[in-house]
């Protein structure tokens, strides 16, 4: 790895080095963020040997397959996306604020607000919420990202900057990651589905799905002898219901997945002990107390009351 300079004293990136920083760490290469941003390739990379002077550090290794964000070029641009995410909130509250006679917190939001979901929130959570928000915010464009509940997951997506607002399943010892802050907003238990009226339906193979049976789950999945292993493993909860529907084996659902639920597959409550799901929001600090974010939470709170 080539050494980089490091000065006595560190300097200000300016907005356009995150700019170009954050494009070479998306379009993983010096030329195709040029294009992107309208630049020369030359002007790319002085602003990146630029940046990588001012922070002390290499962000990308230089090869023929492009340019590959090393951990601080990773570390640095979540960072930079989240700094840029900071300046547009500042505009468009500055601008909310201006035309009101109540300062920010009477004013509506405006421009965009990046939700990251999973599919079931997505689907059954986050509709509600969005249409109030429309009435009364006018102004923001709401952008909705669907993300698989896997590794970092929603929360991985507001951390690295890419999303304002998580809606996660939260568990564990620690329900919100760190780094961030959130709240749990509702809690679904899980149920057993099958065909509906078939007259043993824990006789039945499982059918499940890469993201159930979290953490939160897993002790009560190892207490109960009565489940296999299942048979067929899909994509997402949408198949699970559609082959159980089919006849094709049970499953254990989340009430989010539910929704909407076919006659065809029958819903069996699993007693007191059953497992449930943590569904919650997650944003970061210095978003929390936007008046777009705050406005999606009570939107997000009203729905799950």
């Amino acid at each position: 790895m080539r050494p980089v300079s490091r000065t006595t004293t560190p300097a200000d990136l300016a907005p356009h080095e995150l700019r170009v920083l954050v494009a070479v760490d998306r379009e993983r290469g010096f030329s195709a963020a040029a294009q992107a941003l309208g630049l020369t390739q030359s002007a790319v990379s002085h602003s990146i040997r630029g940046t990588e002077r001012k922070v002390g550090a290499v962000l990308f290794e230089r090869g023929r397959k492009g340019a590959t964000p090393t951990p601080a070029g990773t570390a640095a641009a979540a960072h930079a996306r989240r700094v840029l995410r900071l300046l547009d909130t500042l505009v468009a509250e500055a601008r909310g604020a201006a035309r009101g006679d109540g300062g920010v917190e009477g004013s509506a939001a405006e421009g965009t607000l990046r939700i990251a979901a999973f599919r079931s929130a997505a689907l059954h959570l986050l509709p509600a919420a969005l249409e109030r928000l429309a009435v009364s915010h006018p102004g923001l464009r709401p952008e909705v990202r669907v993300v698989r509940e896997l590794g970092a997951g929603t929360a991985g997506e507001v951390v690295e900057g890419r999303a304002d607002v998580g809606i996660a399943t939260l568990g564990g010892t620690s329900p919100v990651p760190a780094g961030l802050i959130g709240h749990v907003l509702l809690e679904e238990p899980y149920s057993l589905v099958h065909p509906a009226g078939h007259p043993d339906p824990r006789s039945l193979p499982l059918v499940d799905w890469h993201e159930n049976c979290g953490s939160y789950t897993r002790e009560w999945w190892r207490r109960q002898d009565w489940i296999p292993s299942a048979t067929v493993l899909t994509e997402d909860d949408g198949a699970v219901l559609s082959m159980v529907s089919s006849g094709h084996g049970m499953a254990i659902m989340p009430a989010l997945s539910l929704t909407g639920a076919p006659d065809t597959v029958e819903i069996t409550d699993l007693g007191r002990e059953r497992p449930t799901r943590s569904v919650g929001y997650v944003t970061t600090p210095e978003l929390a107390f936007s008046v777009a974010v705050r406005a999606l939470i009570r939107e997000l709170r009203a729905a799950c009351a």
